[in-house]
């Protein structure tokens, strides 16, 4: 019997669009398109084979309409940017339960060059809407001061902690031709930056880009008859976990509720510690979630996340590589990250990242969506559990 943990579901494609960064030319639905394409092709598979789709925005229909798949499943959760996560989870359960035999998990969007988006208009009948928007927490870099202030408080570290993970991702960037910012920077110059919202300056925050990526998932069993089976990355463990829609009611403004519950989940279907994880992709939107991650996701103890990285653990060299493409501070984020850091893991566990690890044998990714709403966490191994 196929279960959906353990190494019964595989990733057989992967791959992103031809070009990130700035794509004028392109619409989101030509986005979802060629991601999907590219990750067909690395699969060895095409359109045909595929019975299940999944996206976050626009509509899972109007994907697969273009692509001319007729699904039998379709998974269009949206939570923002960890949706990816999250639909991978859910594709693996649909394909352990047979409602499924292939599924294309797609992701396009054109966040810079806003080409095919629909307009942005908060809603002021929501809860944020009534109780944060009103009061100028509308943008992420505004609503992320109070509990990114709150972190630092609680665990007496400063800002200088922030400009340590900008500074370690940088490093990462450095090397990768698809990075959007590649240029060295110093914990001075971050610090000196173009202040956006206090606590944050200018690369404290996320790039906005254009692209996209996809991923074709089936059973283990079924893989190894695909010509891309000799390729496969294994989900050993998976979770999902949300709070709620609004930063200003969290339990606790310096710790996350989502990221708690969703990583304990996959730590315990994956049946792997924290010690078995060569490498973390942890969701950077801002340069304090990385640090909430460490701690959050139980790598380190309350208030040792800054140190950490500081000295030197999570860059080139350290015990605990994070972020290897140089994440959304560095990389690429197009408005929803979590499609890219899955890339990446499948990357480093194929051997075939830009900044290639040694020995890579388990990845965790670990996921946010609309601020600290919601949560999904990935345990991807390139052996079966």
């Amino acid at each position: 019997m196929t279960s959906m943990h353990q190494g019964d579901i595989v990733i057989i494609g992967a791959s992103e669009t031809t070009q990130i960064g700035v794509r004028p030319d392109t619409s989101v639905l030509g986005l979802h398109a060629e991601a999907a394409r590219n990750a067909l092709a690395d699969a060895g598979l095409t359109a045909r084979d595929i019975d299940g789709v999944a996206t976050a925005g626009p509509l899972t229909l109007e994907v697969s309409h273009h692509l001319g798949i007729q699904p039998r499943w379709l998974d269009g959760t949206l939570v923002g940017g960890c949706s990816f996560l999250l639909h991978v989870r859910h594709a693996a359960a649909a394909i352990a339960a047979g409602a499924a035999d292939v599924v294309l998990v797609t992701h396009g969007e054109s966040g810079r060059s806003r080409i095919g988006s629909p307009p942005r208009s908060p809603d002021p009948a929501s809860a944020a809407g009534q109780f944060e928007h009103v009061y100028g927490a509308q943008a992420p870099y505004s609503t992320f001061t109070v509990p990114a202030m709150a972190f630092l408080h609680q665990r007496g570290l400063t800002r200088e902690h922030l400009a340590h993970v900008v500074v370690a991702q940088r490093t990462w960037a450095a090397n990768n031709s698809r990075a959007f910012r590649r240029t060295p920077i110093t914990i001075e110059e971050v610090l000196d930056g173009p202040p956006i919202a206090y606590p944050f300056t200018r690369d404290m925050c996320c790039v906005v880009t254009d692209g996209g990526g996809a991923l074709v998932l089936t059973s283990a069993e079924r893989a190894r008859d695909m010509p891309g089976g000799d390729r496969a990355v294994f989900l050993l463990g998976s979770g999902e976990s949300a709070e709620g829609p609004l930063v200003s009611q969290m339990a606790d403004l310096g710790s996350s509720l989502a990221f708690r519950n969703s990583s304990r989940e996959a730590f315990r279907t994956a049946g792997v510690v924290h010690s078995d994880v060569d490498h973390l992709m942890a969701y950077d939107a801002f340069a304090h979630l990385p640090l909430y991650m460490l701690e959050d996701l139980g790598f380190v103890g309350r208030g040792e996340s800054g140190d950490f990285v500081a000295d030197g653990n999570t860059a080139k060299g350290g015990r605990l590589p994070m972020n290897t493409t140089g994440g959304g501070l560095s990389y690429t984020h197009t408005g929803m990250y979590g499609m890219f850091a899955i890339q990446e893991a499948v990357r480093q566990l194929r051997g075939d990242a830009v900044e290639q690890l040694p020995a890579v044998e388990i990845s965790f990714v670990q996921g946010v969506g609309l601020y600290f709403a919601a949560a999904g966490s990935l345990v991807l191994s390139n052996r079966r559990g």
